[in-house]
């Protein structure tokens, strides 16, 4: 029988629209919009409408993806189609979190929003910015990051493909020394250095809220983007790490599938983790959630496994 992991995505996929054709067919995705309105007035209009800029800045784009996931998480329950494990990429760790029953909807809403908040001020502290580099193995990739003292490999994405962060004054020299070993770049769709040092004092400030929130007991294992594997029992001083920590996603992956996971649906507005999943390993299914207007189609081909 298969054993379905849900995996939630972080930025880079996010457009306007997101959310609206969903609230629409779903009481239950709009019921999460609602309460996450609530909270942060205007959540749902920054998704349906955007503009494009608007929700590109961290500060909205992390609350209108999550606000997105969690609908779309709800709506595939409402459709009978629930995880035996998940992980979650950068943000998205706070979804698999929510879905594994640590956090609430709304304790989480309220986490991801002050996470937004303190990654975009740091981001504005530096010129920095984000760049996946392809063709490249882990191993050159590091050792090139280590000739220069402010860029960072932070994201282990799959074979071949590792993304760092860095200082724009270093990152045309960076770019320009991959281009020369073989390897090619392409800059992400984010306003920062997420995952390195960059980001220090938000990782502190995100730690101390952290602290003072209540976890409630896993129910299904979530894999940890710091360690790649499963969340301890207490869970807080794991993900006070993730902030600088690299985001470990290949190993996420290669362990859930050892753990039994062969059916993977990417909870996000795209299909950026189905991708680097069935580059990690080509044999399991993949399902991303943005293909399918019909959840109650995706949960009975998901089942159908």
């Amino acid at each position: 029988m298969s054993r379905v992991a849900f995996v939630f995505s972080g930025q880079g996929d996010q457009h306007p629209g997101m959310g609206r054709a969903l609230c629409g067919r779903y009481p239950a995705a709009a019921a999460v919009f609602e309460r996450c309105d609530v909270q942060r007035p205007g959540t749902s209009e920054q998704c349906f409408s955007g503009p494009d800029a608007l929700i590109r800045e961290t500060k909205n784009c992390q609350p209108c993806l999550f606000a997105y996931e969690m609908a779309a998480t709800a709506a595939l329950e409402s459709c009978g189609l629930k995880p035996d494990m998940a992980a979650g990429f950068s943000l998205g760790e706070l979804g698999a979190l929510t879905c594994g029953g640590a956090l609430t909807v709304q304790s989480a809403f309220s986490l991801v929003c002050a996470r937004g908040e303190l990654m975009q001020r740091d981001a504005e502290k530096r010129a920095t910015s984000m760049a996946a580099v392809l063709r490249l193995d882990n191993g050159q990739v590091e050792q090139l990051c280590a000739q220069f003292s402010e860029v960072y490999p932070v994201n282990y994405n799959c074979p071949g493909q590792v993304s760092v962060s860095g200082s724009e004054e270093q990152m045309t020299a960076f770019c320009a020394a991959v281009k020369q070993l073989g390897g090619r770049t392409l800059p992400l769709k984010v306003r920062g250095a997420f995952h390195s040092p960059f980001m220090r004092d938000a990782a502190a400030e995100f730690a101390e809220l952290l602290e003072k929130n209540e976890f409630g007991a896993l129910q299904i294992p979530v894999y940890s983007d710091v360690t790649a594997q499963p969340y301890p029992e207490e869970i807080a001083p794991v993900l006070a790490r993730q902030i600088c920590a690299p985001v470990r996603w290949e190993a996420i992956i290669r362990n859930m599938i050892s753990d039994g996971a062969d059916v993977f649906v990417e909870i996000g507005p795209g299909r950026t983790l189905c991708n680097l999943i069935s580059r990690i390993q080509p044999n399991v299914r993949v399902f991303a959630v943005s293909a399918f207007e019909d959840l109650e189609a995706l949960a009975a081909e998901v089942k159908a496994c």
